[in-house]
């Protein structure tokens, strides 16, 4: 009741042509707009003392905490692992090998089937980022070779975690070996924001797979795919060809 009284009061002020109203609400907005000066020598220093202060509370919480608390979780790791942003959340039973000079977000995602008859493996190869609220879902195994990109918000759906019957959905069954699959990302691959990689699909070296673009099947090596479901758009050989030349 007090709610709508407040908001009947909100309603009066806006629509009432009555002069205390308007007068009222003038000075609230004047209120409620209200900013504090903004002299750039004070300002200025406050916001690069705010920024120092930031980036050495996070580099601190990333190598004296997350790192070291993401190796502990890893069955094998490189040099150089860069983890930044916080922790990627973990789960099922997921065996994960890293490279040298792996880039993670710490807002990433990473799980493994929990009724595979083995341990789903996550293969990562040297030179890799994993951007920011990407989720990686394996089932069985998925591999990533060398110097691959993934930008953020990109889904590799090794499994898709509930099967396609609505009953045995309906009282949580798991999803059918039929539904999973290995996913393989040659050397050099990019994606790029939004992308997602179904199971099954190998992308070949050296292609680049435009945002927001939906792989439901294998991509050769050296192209521009994109769509939904992704396409060649072009070959992208003869640009090594120009930069050899």
């Amino acid at each position: 009741m007090k709610a709508l009284t407040l908001n009947q009061t909100k309603q009066w002020l806006k629509t009432s042509q009555h002069p205390m109203a308007k007068m009222i609400f003038s000075q609230l907005k004047k209120l409620f707009r209200f900013e504090l000066p903004a002299p750039k020598f004070i300002l200025r220093p406050m916001y690069f003392i705010y920024q120092f202060s930031t980036q050495l509370f996070l580099t601190f919480t990333r190598v004296i905490i997350w790192t070291p608390l993401l190796k502990g979780r890893l069955h094998r790791f490189g040099e150089n692992l860069n983890l930044y942003g916080g922790l990627p959340y973990i789960s099922g039973p997921l065996q994960i090998s890293l490279g040298d000079n792996c880039r993670i977000s710490g807002q990433s995602t990473l799980t493994g089937r929990s009724c595979a008859p083995q341990t789903p493996q996550l293969i990562l190869g040297d030179n890799i980022d994993i951007g920011w609220m990407t989720t990686i879902a394996v089932a069985t195994r998925v591999q990533l070779g060398n110097n691959v990109r993934i930008a953020g918000r990109a889904l590799l759906a090794g499994y898709p975690g509930h099967p396609i019957d609505a009953e045995a959905r309906a009282i949580g069954l798991p999803e059918t070996d039929d539904q999973v699959g290995d996913i393989v990302l040659e050397d050099d691959v990019w994606l790029a924001t939004g992308v997602s990689v179904m199971a099954g699909v190998t992308i070949g070296q050296g292609t680049i797979v435009a945002a927001g673009s939906v792989v439901t099947h294998d991509l050769p090596a050296m192209v521009l795919a994109a769509g939904i479901p992704a396409k060649v758009i072009r070959s992208l050989a003869h640009n090594n060809s120009a930069q050899e030349l």
